[in-house]
């Protein structure tokens, strides 16, 4: 079998950090994203995919090779020369990726994107790559093998007369059958789609992986036309970016790498397209990413509406309405759902994987949607109140189903849950759970006052009011001058961040200011952020090595700093923080000891944090300081 170079077995890592490293996995902070609203690929500066689901982003994966070098699959396109890592661009304001080989004698650029198929379009799924010479004659060697259903079947490719494109079909297989077309001479080797030649100055090669069945005519010409309609909807998209602050270009690349994360079928957003990807190499906290969080709807409708992105927004609230209106009962949700809205997310290991950098078990699935977590109740109404502002105002039948989760919200509040950080040992009382449903209670009297909706709010007031005496009397530690994560708890967790940001406690108010000062002691570092101390590992039920700062608390820290009057401190840690973007201004979920990121990649969490921190610092600089 050819040898799957595109697992960058022996890329070098240095460019992006400094030191010369050689790894059998490239850094995952070393991958492009690119996508159609329905899923995406990660494609490394190597010039290989290694990383593709379809249809949908939750879908089984054609290329996994980030998660097992041999067995998962790859596509890679790359100069014959030794190895050259090549550097990457995204063409401004667009989702599509150029990766460039720079060599003596001449410049390969290869360009990646995949076509938005919008309501209507009835062509197929796919992936265009097409390669160029810059400049001199480059000869090139590009590798095609899926391996369907996340690696556990090995598709038989054969070579199609009437098209010459190469088919690779397996029976059985959840993944739909794939076709890779090629306007130069393909062969197949061990299985593999192979194509070896000399791309002479100025010419092109192009290849079209199509994921569909499909009878369409693919040429040349229907690319580029495809390379055109493409790059004219992301310059038409980001258009209606309203942001005109200070860092309008990582704005507006977070706001198109979200966008990557929105299903056009749907309205949701996934957490991170990808799954499986480590917290800690070696480690154990490999999750699935690729659903969809009630948590996440407060921040994602925030975000968007600072941006200008409307349409966006009332598609993901169509979304959240859907699933607030098919509520249990007793008017309890799950706390993540598939992109679809349906609820099934059963946890299993791919044991057959090896793992990023030998990090397992690989996980799809999610067992935390079984847990009880119930912070999303504050953000989830907190998006409904957002919604309402704005001229989407609940309905009839949605205030009923959000009356019943408010009454939930006043019976379990007191309990115990796993908390925002979806913890796999104890149960506590988290104070981030606790202050949540402050939140809930607190927004939903809000909403029906403004609405005159009915509601008995004397007894929503007084157990709102309970909550918040409940924070300041059980949740402060005298000897701290703080207040902490648990009840009983002497420790520090970075969701308590957010005190301030949802309005609960003044963000100069003397015990908010004391608690920061612990909050910094126990857990920051420069630009870096923990999410809380588990030495004992009594929160987590896990074994593991100890994970990065976590990126999207770096950000809540640098707004809490901006929204309390430390404007300067906050705007030099923010421009640090981007300092520490992969090179294409992207962020996985965490940040190891070596500037590496951790985690599945990239995260919508850790963008939607940046896009809250640069509005709030925005804010702050141009009204001179003031607190707020």
């Amino acid at each position: 079998m050819t040898e799957i170079e595109g697992t960058d077995k022996t890329e070098v890592r240095g460019s992006s950090r400094g030191e010369k490293v050689e790894t059998s996995y490239p850094a995952i902070e070393d991958h492009g994203v690119i996508g159609n609203l329905e899923t995406v690929a990660l494609v490394s500066r190597a010039g290989a995919i290694n990383f593709f689901c379809y249809p949908h982003f939750d879908s089984p994966t054609y290329f996994a090779a980030l998660l097992d070098k041999e067995r998962g699959g790859s596509f890679f396109i790359r100069p014959t020369k030794d190895r050259i890592a090549g550097t990457q661009v995204y063409l401004p304001d667009t989702n599509v990726l150029l990766t460039r080989f720079l060599m003596d004698e001449g410049i390969l650029e290869v360009m990646d994107f995949m076509p938005i198929r919008c309501p209507g379009d009835e062509s197929a799924g796919m992936i265009i790559r097409i390669a160029k010479s810059v400049r001199g004659d480059v000869p090139v060697h590009a590798v095609c093998r899926p391996m369907f259903d996340y690696g556990k079947i090995e598709p038989s490719a054969r070579i199609e007369k009437e098209s010459g494109c190469v088919c690779f079909h397996s029976e059985g297989a959840a993944s739909p059958d794939a076709r890779l077309y090629c306007s130069g001479d393909i062969r197949i080797e061990g299985g593999c789609a192979v194509y070896d030649g000399m791309i002479r100055n100025g010419e092109q090669v192009y290849f079209c992986l199509v994921c569909d069945q499909s009878d369409m005519e693919i040429t040349p010409e229907y690319l580029d036309q495809r390379l055109r309609s493409t790059c004219d909807y992301w310059h038409d998209w980001t258009q209606n970016c309203s942001y005109d602050g200070y860092w309008r270009g990582q704005i507006v690349r977070s706001a198109l790498v979200l966008k990557l994360m929105f299903s056009h079928e749907y309205g949701s957003m996934v957490a991170a397209p990808t799954f499986g990807l480590p917290e800690a190499i070696g480690g154990v906290r490999n999750w699935d990413y690729r659903y969809c969080w009630i948590r996440d709807s407060a921040f994602t409708i925030h975000a968007l509406l600072r941006l200008g992105f409307t349409q966006e927004v009332v598609h993901y609230i169509d979304w959240i309405q859907k699933r607030y209106t098919r509520p249990e009962p007793d008017g309890s949700l799950q706390l993540m759902y598939r992109v679809d809205g349906s609820a099934d997310l059963d946890e299993y290991e791919l044991d057959h994987l090896e793992g990023y950098q030998g990090s397992r078990p690989v996980r799809v699935g999610n067992g935390a949607s079984k847990q009880l977590q119930l912070d999303i109740y504050g953000e989830l109404i907190d998006s409904v109140h957002l919604a309402n502002r704005i001229g989407m105002p609940i309905s009839y039948e949605g205030w009923q189903h959000l009356s019943r989760t408010v009454e939930y919200v006043i019976k379990h509040w007191r309990e115990p849950d796993e908390g925002i950080w979806e913890f796999r040992g104890a149960r506590k009382h988290f104070l981030h759970s606790r202050l949540m449903c402050w939140v809930a209670i607190d927004r939903a009297i809000r909403i029906s006052e403004v609405g005159s909706f009915p509601a008995p709010i004397p007894r929503w007031r007084e157990e709102r009011d309970k909550i918040y005496h409940s924070i300041h009397e059980e949740f402060w530690d005298e000897e701290l001058q703080a207040f902490v994560q648990y009840k009983g708890s002497k420790a520090m967790d970075a969701a308590i961040l957010l005190m301030p940001m949802v309005k609960f406690i003044s963000p100069v108010d003397p015990r908010w200011l004391s608690t920061m000062k612990e909050i910094e002691r126990q857990l920051v570092s420069d630009t870096f952020v923990r999410r809380y101390n588990d030495e004992r590992g009594e929160l987590e039920g896990l074994d593991g090595s100890e994970e990065g700062a976590f990126t999207t608390c770096s950000f809540w820290y640098m707004e809490c700093l901006a929204r309390s009057g430390r404007v300067s401190e906050a705007r030099l840690l923010f421009e640090k923080m981007l300092g520490y973007a992969s090179p294409l201004g992207l962020y996985g979920e965490e940040i190891g000891g070596r500037g590496h990121h951790l985690g599945n990649f990239p995260q919508a969490y850790s963008h939607l944090a940046l896009i809250s921190a640069a509005s709030a610092l925005t804010r702050a600089i141009k009204e001179g300081g003031a607190p707020f």
